[in-house]
Order: C-alpha cells, then structure tokens, then sequence
C-alpha cells in the first residue's frame, strides 16, 4: 500500500462493539477487518445477550481471542449477575444462560470495565464511570440528541486521552470536543436498533440492517501526528440472525434486524 509523501500510518484500530449474539454479523465483519491491515481489534463490550447465537459467537471469538482486546458492557453484566429470579422472568435471558458454556460467563466475569489501549487511546463501554450511560446522546425528549461539550467533557469525569472510543448505544457517530480529543461510537456489529425505557422510553435507530464498526488510524503527517476516523458498514445474512431471533420469540429483535429500525 503507497502513501502521499510525507504521510504514513501509525497504527489502525478496528473498533467493534455490541455483537449481541449476532454471529453472523461478527463473522463478516472480522473479514472485512482482515482485509484492511488493522494493527489492532478492539471489542467494547455487550458480546453475547441476544436471541440469536450466544454460544456460537463465543466460539468465533475465542477463534480469535489473541487478536483482541474485550473489555464488558452492561448487558454482559446482566448474564452473569442475574439472579434465579431474574432468569425465570426473561424468556431470552433465559436462551443465553442455557445455550452458554460455563467458561463463557466466566469469561465475560474477568474482562475489564475499561482499557487504557497507549497514550493516546481509552476504551470504555458506556461512559469511563458508568457501563449504562451515554457517553454522547442526551435521550431526555425520547429523541436522542448529540450533549454539549461540557456535557460530556464532564461525563469523561478527566479522561484526558486524545481518542475514546466507545459504544452501547449502537450509533456510529464521531465528535471532536473542546480539548482537541476525538470521541468515536463505533455503532453496533450486530443489533442496528432497539427500544429502551431507561431513563426515558426512546428509539436508537440506523436504518439498516448492515453491520457497523469504526477504523480509526492514527498517521504522521508533515504537520505532525493526526487521526483519521472511519464508519464503517458491512453487509450480512442478517435474515438468518432474524430467523434466530423470531424462532426466540423476539419479533422486536427479527424487525430491527431486517430493517436497522425500532418496533
């Protein structure tokens, strides 16, 4: 690969997060990763709650467990910490605890909150604090809307690395801050859309089915070092992830996944 005089990668991180089962989605967009010479994977978290295939995208990620960095999302938390009580009331919680393996949910138990990847570069999930909260979107209107810079320079509670990159919820979106820093939402590998009641009902939407995940590189330039940020969409058998939904009895998760959009 040739370069612009004067212009050359340092390093190129493949960011992906919340898979949600979908091992289907996970499964293409790993070759799309391999073919674009990324330096580093990083996962973000929310890897295996889903009606569609916890077990199988396990396996598919311990195929290439060497070659990422995971840190937990919220709903990893909620697999392992769930409680009887808990199971027996959530028919899909219920599919996940029974199609994993022991060493799965041990597995999620020992991953990290957050990840300090270089001097450049934090991971997190949610928020550097908080696993459940926003790290971008304000969704107090229902509608969810990009926060002001002191917003979430105050939610980045003195995280003071150039990049962050983030995920839960699913929206791919790039916002350069006050400080110079770069936040990234990789948008989510395998579930493009949901409802949630919490802290206000609300939709986060993509309109598409496709998978996403972000490239962001670092590269020297004569002006100095600079980052160089990409979204990107993969396309996928996302009608055998629907199937899988729906024989789960998640007609919500089967139209999100055809559509990139929310019941």
């Amino acid at each position: 690969m040739s370069y612009s005089k004067g212009i050359k990668p340092i390093i190129t991180i493949a960011a992906i997060s919340d898979i949600h089962s979908n091992v289907f989605a996970l499964e293409a967009v790993l070759k799309d990763i391999k073919q674009r010479n990324a330096t580093q994977i990083v996962n973000l978290g929310d890897i295996l709650y889903g009606p569609i295939a916890p077990k199988a995208t396990y396996e598919l990620l311990m195929e290439h467990q060497k070659d990422i960095i995971t840190i937990r999302g919220n709903q990893d938390r909620q697999i392992y910490e769930a409680t009887t009580a808990d199971i027996d009331s959530n028919p899909t919680l219920q599919f996940i605890v029974e199609d994993l393996p022991n060493e799965a949910i041990q597995w999620m138990q020992a991953l990290p909150f957050d990840y300090v990847l270089d001097q450049n570069v934090y991971l997190c999930h949610g928020s550097p604090t908080d696993d459940t909260v926003y790290l971008l979107e304000n969704v107090e209107t229902g509608q969810p809307r990009v926060r002001s810079d002191s917003d979430i320079l105050s939610i980045l509670n003195d995280v003071d690395k150039p990049i962050i990159i983030c995920g839960h919820t699913h929206t791919p979106r790039m916002v350069k801050l006050s400080t110079g820093q770069i936040v990234i939402n990789t948008g989510s590998v395998g579930y493009p859309a949901y409802t949630d009641d919490l802290p206000v009902v609300h939709k986060m939407q993509n309109y598409s089915p496709d998978a996403s995940y972000a490239l962001v590189k670092a590269i020297e330039t004569e002006q100095g070092e600079r980052w160089k940020v990409e979204h990107i969409k993969v396309p996928y058998d996302f009608e055998a992830a629907a199937k899988l939904a729906l024989k789960n009895n998640r007609k919500d998760w089967e139209f999100a996944l055809k559509t990139g959009r929310a019941l």
